[in-house]
Parts: C-alpha cells; sequence; structure tokens
C-alpha cells in the first residue's frame, strides 16, 4: 500500500465508512513515529487512537476523565487538573463547568449542525474510528504506565468524548478561562454576608491592568516562533519553514508525531495534539506550516443592566429577560454529590472573573456575561484536515477562508513553489473599533484600549455584533477583515501581532481585538526579526540555515544588556569581583556550555520583575524603530544593584558556581539521569525558549514547564519528497516504561534532528521498522 500516493483530493473516490471492522497498517520507524496507512477515514482514525493510546494512554484517558466531568470523582474535588482543558483551578470547579456542557447537549448540537458551520462527515468519521482505535488497544493491552496502571478510571470512550475534547480545546482562549467565575458566579443574594452589603463595581484601571497582563500572549504558557521565507531569498527558489511551537512538557496538550495516509487522498506528516484525530501543525510533499499563539481577544463581556430586586433579570432595550439557570451535579469520591446553579443569558454565561486577578462582581445592579463564538466552533480539525491536503499556500488561504475552524492561532507557511504566508486568521467576536467606541460602558472604555477586552453594554440590542458576509457563522469577523501577509520574503511571528510579521512591510488597518499597532515588541519577537531579516538578507536559504537558527541559542536581552550591566557591576558589587568577572566574560548564548548564562537569566528575571519597565531602558521605545528600541539598560535604575546582588546571593546559597556551566544546573531528569538542555526563558528573549522550574535545593533548574516542543524544518528540493527535519523535545510516549520515553529529549539535548521518513522508499529502509496491522 503506498504511502506517498496521496493528491489533493479524493481523486473521484467515494471513502464512505463501511460496515466492516475496522483497521489499519501502523509502520513505526525510527524514535516511534507511527506512519498510518488506511482505505478510508473511519480507518486512519482508528489507527490513529490505537497508535496514541499506546503512546499516551495514561494522559488521554486523564483528559477523557475531565471532559466527562468526573476527576471530582475519581481525584477528589479539591485537587487540581493538569490545566491543559481549562483554566479551572479545582476538579470540582472543572467537573461543573464540563458536567456542564454535557447536560446541554452543546457538543451533541455542534455535531449535528450541517458543514460548513458544522465539522464534515470526514472529520465525524475520524473520530469514530480513532475512539475505536483507542478502544480496542485498551482491550488487547495491558497498561505499564505506573500513572495509571489498573486505574478505575481508564475506560473506553465513544466519538462524542473525542468531540467534547475538541471542544474543550476550540473555547481554551473563552469559556475555557473563565471556569472558575461561571461556575463560581452567584446572584448578590447568595454570595453576600449576612448583614453584609454586595461587592463594588470593578475599578476600571485597575481591570485594564489585570485584562492587559491576563491577554499578553507573550507571556503565555502557550506560545511559539514560526518563519516562513520566500523562494527570492532560498537556494533554489523554493519556500521554507521553521516551526518552533512553545507547549507544555507534561499533561494533556503535548504534542504527538506521525503520518497519516489515505492513497490518493491525503499523505501527511507532522505532530497532533493529544486526543485530536488530524496532524495539527505539518507538512506534505507541497506544503508546510506551523501555528502560533495569537494576539486576538476570542471573547467578549456584556454588562448587564439587572432589573431592580431580580439579579436573575437583566435589561434588553428596557424589557425584562429572565436568565436560565442550569443547575449541575458532580459526584465527589468519598462524598455526598455538589450541585450548582450556573447562570446563562443570550450573550453567554454570566461570570464572576476572569482568573484571579480580574474579579467581575455580580451586583444587585450589574453582572457581567461573557460570549465565546468557539463555543460554536467544532470546525478546527477540518481546518487542519485541509491544511494536510493543500498544495500551495494559495490552498491554504482557501482553507481559512471555507473552514474558520482556529480558535486562537496564527498560521505560518510555505509552499514548494516558493511562496510564504502569514494569516492571524482566528474565530474572533465581530468587534470593530466603532462598536466598542459606541457602546463600551465606563470599564470597557479602559479595558478595551488596554487588552483587547470588549465591555459592550447588554442592555442595548443596537450593540450587538452583527454579522461580515463571508463568515461562516453570526458574530464573528469574516476571512477579508483579517491580517495577511503573502509572498514576504520572510513572515515571521513570535506571539506579538501581526503588525511586524515582516519589519519592512508592517501589517496595519485591523481592529484593536486583533492585537496593536505600532507598539513595543517582546525581547523574542525583536530577537526572531533581527534573526530571520538577516537571514533573508545573506539569501541561499537552506534547511540547514532553519537548524542552525533554532539552535543559534543567543540571548537577544544579552546582547542589550550583558555589556553595560558588567560595566556597572563593579559599582554595584564593589566587594565581589568574581562575579563581575563572570558576566563580562559570558558569551552570551545560553548553550549547555555557557558560563554566566545563569547567574545573567537570574539577575535579569529579578531586575524585570522588580524594575518597573518604564525604568529599565535609557532609550525609550520608538515605533519609527521598533526592533531597536528599547535598548541601553538603566543601571542607575532603583532595584538594579538589588537585583544583582540577590542573583549572586542565591546561586552561592545553593552552591551553585557562578561560573557554572548552563547544562550543568538547567536538565530534565528522566529515569532518574540528568539530561542537559540549552535554550532560555521568555525574559531573555530566546528562540529556543523553554521555562523551566526553579529548584535551587534540587540543583537548579529542574523540569521543563512549558517550551520548545514539536520543531520541524522543512523545504523541498524538485522530488517527491519533502526535505524535512523534526524533533518532538520531550519524546513520544509519557510512559518511564517506553523505549521512546526520552530518546528525543536526548537529541534535543543534543541538538540533534531527526530526518523524516515521508515516502515509502524511505520508510521500507528505516532500520527500525516495524509493521503493526491493528483491527478492531
Amino acid at each position: 500500500m503506498p504511502a506517498d500516493a496521496a493528491g489533493p483530493g479524493s481523486g473521484g473516490r467515494d471513502h464512505r465508512p463501511s460496515d466492516r471492522g475496522l483497521s489499519a497498517v501502523v509502520r513505526y520507524t525510527e524514535y516511534g513515529i507511527p506512519h498510518i496507512v488506511a482505505k478510508d477515514y473511519a480507518d486512519l482514525g482508528f489507527g490513529t487512537g490505537w497508535a496514541q493510546a499506546a503512546d499516551q494512554v495514561c494522559t488521554l484517558a486523564d483528559g477523557f476523565v475531565t471532559v466527562a466531568g468526573e476527576r471530582s470523582r475519581h481525584f477528589g474535588p479539591d485537587a487540581a487538573p493538569d490545566g491543559s482543558l481549562s483554566s479551572a483551578t479545582t476538579n470540582l470547579s472543572s467537573d461543573l463547568y464540563f458536567r456542564g456542557v454535557r447536560d446541554a447537549g452543546t457538543v451533541e448540537r455542534l455535531l449535528r449542525t450541517p458543514a460548513p458551520a458544522g465539522p464534515s462527515r470526514d472529520v465525524r468519521e475520524l473520530m469514530r474510528g480513532w475512539a475505536a482505535g483507542y478502544n480496542a488497544w485498551l482491550r488487547k493491552n495491558r497498561i505499564t504506565d505506573p500513572a495509571c496502571a489498573r486505574a478505575g478510571w481508564v475506560r473506553p470512550v465513544t466519538a462524542l468524548d473525542v468531540a467534547r475534547r475538541g471542544f474543550a480545546v476550540s473555547v481554551l482562549g473563552g469559556q475555557g478561562r473563565a471556569v472558575d467565575g461561571i461556575t463560581a458566579a452567584r446572584p448578590p443574594a447568595a454570595s453576600s454576608p449576612v448583614g453584609g452589603s454586595s461587592p463594588g463595581a470593578p475599578d476600571p484601571g485597575r481591570t485594564a491592568e489585570a485584562a492587559r497582563k491576563l491577554f499578553d500572549a507573550s507571556d503565555a504558557a502557550m506560545g511559539s516562533n514560526a518563519v516562513a521565507f520566500s523562494g527570492a531569498v532560498t537556494a533554489d527558489g523554493r519556500g521554507l519553514l521553521l516551526g518552533n511551537p512553545h507547549y507544555p512538557w507534561q499533561g494533556g496538550r503535548r504534542f504527538w508525531q506521525s503520518q497519516q495516509t489515505i492513497p490518493g487522498e491525503l499523505n501527511v506528516s507532522g505532530a497532533s495534539l493529544l486526543g485530536t484525530t488530524v496532524v495539527n501543525i505539518g507538512f506534505n510533499d507541497k506544503v508546510a506550516w506551523s501555528h502560533t499563539v495569537a494576539t486576538g481577544v476570542p471573547l467578549n463581556l456584556n454588562q448587564l443592566a439587572l432589573v431592580p430586586g431580580d439579579p436573575t433579570s437583566y435589561l434588553v432595550d428596557g424589557r425584562p429577560e429572565r436568565m436560565t439557570p442550569r443547575t449541575v451535579t458532580v459526584e465527589v469520591g468519598g462524598g455526598a454529590p455538589v450541585t450548582r446553579t450556573q447562570w446563562w443569558t443570550r450573550y453567554g454565561p454570566v461570570v464572576d472573573r476572569l482568573g484571579a486577578q480580574l474579579p467581575l462582581p455580580w451586583t444587585a445592579a450589574a453582572a457581567y456575561a461573557l460570549n465565546d463564538p468557539n463555543a460554536a466552533n467544532l470546525r478546527a480539525s477540518d481546518t487542519a484536515l485541509g491544511f494536510g491536503k493543500a498544495r500551495s499556500t494559495r490552498d491554504v488561504a482557501d482553507v481559512l477562508r471555507r473552514t474558520q475552524g482556529l480558535p486562537w492561532v496564527n498560521t505560518v507557511a510555505a509552499d514548494s513553489g516558493g511562496r510564504s504566508f502569514f494569516a492571524q486568521a482566528q474565530l474572533l467576536p465581530r468587534i470593530t473599533d466603532e462598536l466598542a467606541q459606541r457602546c463600551s460602558t465606563p470599564l470597557g472604555r479602559a479595558v478595551y484600549p488596554a487588552s483587547g477586552v470588549a465591555v459592550l453594554d447588554g442592555s442595548r440590542s443596537d450593540c450587538a455584533l452583527g454579522s461580515d458576509p463571508d463568515a461562516v457563522q453570526p458574530g464573528v469577523f469574516g476571512p477579508a477583515r483579517m491580517p495577511v501577509l503573502r509572498d514576504a520574503p520572510y513572515a515571521e511571528n513570535s506571539n506579538d501581532s501581526a503588525w511586524l510579521t515582516n519589519a519592512d512591510r508592517p501589517l496595519t488597518g485591523y481592529e484593536r481585538i486583533f492585537g496593536t499597532v505600532a507598539t513595543q515588541r517582546s525581547l523574542r519577537t525583536r530577537g526572531g526579526i533581527e534573526d530571520v531579516a538577516a537571514m533573508a538578507e545573506r539569501g541561499r536559504l537552506t534547511v540547514s540555515d532553519l537548524q542552525r537558527q533554532q539552535f543559534a541559542n543567543r540571548v537577544p536581552a544579552g546582547d542589550l544588556a550583558a555589556a553595560d550591566v558588567a560595566g556597572a557591576c563593579p559599582a554595584a558589587l564593589p566587594d565581589d569581583p568574581e562575579a563581575c568577572r563572570v558576566l563580562a566574560a559570558w558569551d552570551r548564548t545560553v548553550d549547555t556550555g555557557s558560563r554566566g548564562a545563569l547567574l545573567f537569566d537570574r539577575f535579569w528575571r529579578k531586575f524585570t520583575g522588580t524594575v518597573p519597565a518604564a525604568q529599565q531602558w535609557l532609550v525609550p521605545f520608538s515605533a519609527a524603530d521598533p526592533v531597536r528600541t528599547p535598548r541601553a539598560v538603566n543601571t542607575a535604575a532603583p532595584g538594579f544593584a538589588k537585583a544583582l546582588a540577590d542573583a549572586v546571593a542565591e546561586l552561592r546559597a545553593a552552591r551553585i558556581p557562578l561560573d557554572a556551566p548552563l547544562g550543568a544546573h538547567q536538565f530534565a531528569v528522566r529515569n532518574g539521569q540528568r539530561i542537559p538542555l540549552s535554550g532560555g526563558t521568555e525574559s531573555l528573549g530566546v528562540w529556543n525558549k523553554i521555562e523551566p522550574v526553579w529548584n535551587a535545593a534540587g540543583g537548579g533548574y529542574t523540569e521543563v514547564a512549558h517550551g520548545t516542543s514539536h520543531v520541524q524544518a522543512v523545504g523541498w528540493d524538485g522530488s517527491r519528497c519533502p526535505v524535512a527535519r523534526t524533533l518532538l523535545s520531550y519524546s513520544q510516549s509519557s510512559n518511564p516504561a517506553s523505549p521512546h520515553h526520552a530518546d528525543q529529549t536526548r537529541l534535543y539535548a543534543g541538538e540533534r534532528w531527526v530526518t523524516s521518513r515521508f515516502c515509502e522508499k524511505d520508510i521500507l529502509r528505516s532500520p527500525a521498522l516495524r509493521v503493526v496491522v491493528v483491527r478492531d
């Protein structure tokens, strides 16, 4: 069965599901990467579900407990979930939300919605097959991962469970961000103490700053870099793509690698978020794409004017409307069931907070309802499936236009014809700047400019969101309104807004909800633009250049500040010449052998965390010079000397030499062995970003929370086989008994790559080839 026979469409073939048992051929090559070949979409889903279960059964099972609303039953109500499927801070909060989704039949309605507003038949078949494959693996295999071996909460699943997991991912930036606020919201009579008063209205200034921080994509746990180069700057006139998503290293938001093939229909390789049925980030023989977390705000708030004396009714154009109560009951292991009521409006659920730092109190006069258009979006898998079939970046753009399924990411793509592409094609509420100006409440007039979060007057029907003619669902922006950059020499994004996707061709004219224009960029964005612009200027680029960029490990903060810090060090630390010598000698990289990198990193975290941003630099930001400003670190700033002294004291207290090589104190532990890691943190601006956990008693930075995950460097050479190098930094399996628990982590630590086996001839030549026929 040839694995390289896929074309752009079905070629006239009918991929209807059959009544026979499902099956697929799974061919494993080096590092446990499966190449799944099937006759139709149900069979492809079957092979994918089987292979994902083999590597990640415990993580997958834990996620299915989450979307079933059963965490409190199995793990206790007060423990915290891993955060991969919502922002809930306790299992009880998570269960109340997801049980409410189940009780309301939300996902069932979305599955019944005809395409294009709902998922296609092909995607529904993938979900059906995935569930059957997962269940078949459970029936036929013994679980060896100690995380869930013999656990009662590992159970068979249905296609509906798979769809519910997809729904959870879709609403991560909206309802998923507000789970605690949805499940805890109470009318003021229920939440006020006896003899007390209702909480007051939120302060506009403090709320605006809290919203700005909450929706700052550059500081998010999920970030990413991606760059596409056009043929104008490559060695052979074909495109190039480097994708470097920064995602969690543990839990249910990990990536998993595979190749999916239906001969004549689909042939795509790349990475899938666990529990999804498609390749989310990947490449085929003509196109490669990656995603970065975008700055668009996928929600808005509506401030409700409540009926006097009735806090569960609100006014619209002077007429009262009653909120709809949703009473939800959650089973609790070892205790009585817990019943709570959630309150829903025409706009969505009432919330009393967005995160712990952004309270939205429900008072006798006002409440806040959250609108999340992605709660009506189960189309992300159709978008990914369309990318897998694309033959050019024009096809990628067409898929985005047709499916409109991406909730919170940008898309960066390149093709073998030499085209580059960027689009911030998110599904966002249709908040125009004109609407925000006309309909914002006093709170919204402060919050929207600062954060992009609109707070609209919910008492006026003329403040409804309206529709764009090219939008697939009401109340969202159509594709024509979204920032797009085509065929630039480079198109790069590192989680800032679309403005400087290419510094020579800035994107403007989009609404504030998409992001800012002419504002300060993060150090990672600035460093990334410097790097890729220099690469484009140099020209004649190849995949090898992409590989070098990934592990250059240059520290933009060091290039901007290290010389000034070292120069000011003797005055700041007059009795510590060793620290000053170490800082002066540092090579300004975060390679494992870099000496002084750890000291500068710990200082820089303290300096930027305690000194106000306006006092950190002598040369302020200028929109006329956005890549080179701000600059010249302010060594006279109050707090500079203390940050330096505290960093030195911290390392000495931990008995870490000031000039210790970084890899001795930045590492992952796999099966009791330390694996030294290069890379650096968000505050340093490093492309190869990792965010490890600081534990001085454990030796320094001990485990990576999130950062570089599935990396792909892709080009073409005129043959049918793409030139692709990949890396999955944390490896395929979370099971410590698996041979693929740490193999790619060691590759990542050694800055080595996997040569992708995409074509049939390359798969069959693999010295590790293992063929498994899986059947229901």
